[in-house]
């Protein structure tokens, strides 16, 4: 078991609907040491791959990007919910569905920050159906950017969205992959890696 699958034994909290509440270390309070070792990590699992940027979306997988970013010594790009009066000039823009938010977002990136050039390593907090990679899959392919990989902290196993990005070719590399889990008694199983 690794440090962030034994956290998420330790502190993350099932609830009904297939939620897994790791607010408390991941997604409202960090834990920048653990996100340390998720760095680490990452770097191990991407090593020898060409990559010079990462991205995100606002707002959960910002604080592992960049931390993750700090591994690689890149920037962080990250694709942002909703316009405002600070964003200029030309936008790519994806149609992303929040699994859980439950609604629709049109993620934009700025063209001046994103372009054929790039190498880049999509990182994010969790993952489900796989909506919001598949934006920002989109948004790195119209930028003619490659995607040199994926770093997702937990994926949901029991959901279509880890075989989906997996079948279209991309190294998918999720810390914690939940096989399972159990509202009724607070369980939680790990697919074995």
């Amino acid at each position: 078991m690794n440090a962030l699958e034994e956290r998420i034994m330790k502190d993350g909290v099932v609830k009904e609907g297939n939620v897994l509440k790791v607010d408390s270390f991941l997604n409202h309070q960090m834990d920048v040491e653990l996100f340390k070792w998720m760095g680490e990590e990452y770097k191990r699992r991407f090593a020898g791959k060409n990559i010079n940027k990462i991205l995100t979306i606002e707002a959960s997988g910002i604080g592992i990007a960049s931390v993750v970013a700090l591994e690689f010594g890149v920037p962080v790009v990250f694709a942002k919910k909703s316009k405002s009066i600070n964003l200029d000039g030309e936008m790519y823009t994806a149609q992303v569905e929040s699994f859980t938010h439950k609604n629709v977002n049109t993620v934009i990136v700025s063209k001046k920050f994103l372009g054929p050039e790039d190498h880049i390593l999509i990182i994010d907090d969790f993952l489900a159906n796989g909506c919001a990679l598949q934006g920002l899959i989109q948004i790195a392919q119209s930028a003619g950017a490659t995607v040199e990989g994926i770093g997702i902290a937990i994926e949901k196993g029991f959901q279509q969205g880890g075989r989906m990005i997996r079948n279209l070719g991309y190294q998918l590399e999720s810390l914690a992959i939940v096989e399972s889990m159990d509202a009724a008694n607070g369980s939680v199983e790990f697919r074995e890696q």
